[in-house]
């Protein structure tokens, strides 16, 4: 009898199912449990059906092709192989794909980011920014060499031949479009000179646009600080950036003419207005001329300009006798301030003190009293040009 380790039976087992050609490569339908989503980038999970459960991984090498986040309860289809854990003696299945079951993958990533964007908030009307109604200059962000890119340049000189084109060349589908996209967005703001952007290109299937459908798009056209015009696809393709756009065109041609307003419609405009504003003014004027001259001949108007006269030799006087009057009561008032000036000087201290009178202080009080003193006090005796101690004997 021969005895075999575990780690032998589970080796062998190992052996029989990878060599199988049947289960090397193998499609899997079921729903997908306990999925987690590791830091290392890996998918972990189960799929099962009604009576049966197989484990499944999915390496991070393979999940950069997902193009949508799996859920516990979603159903979908695995491509891969089965092989067996020999650690723990469990066969796993080991996918390469991952598709969803009844609904394509697009439209299930486009579906969840929409989802997300939406309890986001970022597609609100509050962070719309207005549309310039006569912009100076329009960056247009889209294949250089595509059908959008003529129908928006031939739009917008028509409407208005003075407006600035600026065309960014960007990739708008493929794999490296998307950050394609993002970096015209960055450029034009980092610019600075345009006005509105028109971001487009035109119609085609959903993996054709889905570079508009990137969430790093999504978000590079809600930090932009210059208003966005989407016009992606035709009038019933809808992606991701059309909602987070300032504003979405059905077409590129549309977007053009929401982008510029149309220079024959603004001129006749300003020569309606001009003409109104005219014909206001002139019949002003003539009101106001005819009140005037109905003013200038009636009776209360005679004599007017006599009287004016008149009034004007009076205040003429009045001026002269008030000059007069304020040099008088200047010249007054002086006149009395010297002579104050004078009696004060008179009157001080200092100038008593240098006719030979002196002041006595005992303490720094002024002693007017023989009263005021007593024999041994000392005295202070303030002369005009200093003072003198003394005691009282």
């Amino acid at each position: 009898m021969k005895v075999y380790t575990v780690s032998q039976v589970n080796s062998y087992l190992k052996g029989i199912i990878e060599n199988d050609l049947f289960l090397n490569d193998i499609y899997v339908e079921g729903e997908i449990s306990n999925f987690k989503y590791h830091s290392n980038g890996s998918f972990y999970f189960k799929i099962k059906d009604d009576n049966s459960v197989i484990s499944a991984v999915m390496y991070s090498n393979y999940v950069r092709n997902v193009k949508f986040m799996p859920e516990d309860g979603m159903k979908v289809v695995l491509r891969g192989s089965l092989s067996l854990y020999e650690k723990y003696g469990i066969y796993q299945l080991y996918a390469v794909t991952m598709q969803p079951a009844g609904k394509g993958a697009l439209y299930l990533a486009f579906e969840q980011l929409k989802q997300r964007l939406s309890k986001a908030g970022v597609f609100d009307e509050k962070h719309k920014k207005p549309i310039p109604k006569f912009p100076s200059v329009v960056a247009v962000i889209t294949s250089p060499t595509g059908a959008a890119v003529r129908d928006i340049i031939n739009v917008i000189s028509r409407r208005d031949p003075g407006v600035e084109i600026v065309v960014v060349p960007t990739l708008v589908q493929g794999e490296s479009s998307a950050d394609d996209i993002v970096r015209g967005i960055s450029m034009v703001n980092r610019w600075g000179k345009a006005d509105t952007i028109i971001l487009g290109r035109g119609g085609g299937s959903i993996e054709d646009l889905w570079s508009f459908n990137e969430e790093k798009v999504a978000r590079a056209i809600f930090n932009s600080k210059v208003p966005i015009i989407s016009a992606v696809g035709h009038e019933t393709d809808f992606t991701i950036a059309d909602f987070i756009s300032d504003l979405r065109a059905p077409t590129p041609s549309a977007a053009a003419e929401l982008a510029v307003s149309e220079t024959s419609n603004v001129k006749n405009t300003v020569k309606e207005k001009y003409n109104a504003i005219t014909k206001k003014i002139e019949s002003e004027i003539r009101l106001k001329y005819n009140s005037l001259y109905t003013a200038m001949h009636t009776r209360a108007m005679a004599g007017f300009e006599d009287r004016l006269s008149n009034t004007g030799n009076n205040i003429y006087n009045l001026h002269q006798r008030m000059d007069r009057s304020v040099e008088n009561k200047l010249s007054s008032s002086g006149f009395k301030l010297k002579n104050a000036l004078d009696n004060i000087e008179n009157k001080s201290p200092l100038n008593i003190l240098k006719k030979g009178y002196s002041l006595v202080y005992k303490d720094n009080t002024l002693v007017k009293s023989t009263e005021d003193v007593k024999k041994g006090d000392i005295l202070r005796i303030n002369v005009s040009d200093g003072n003198i101690k003394a005691k009282v004997e």
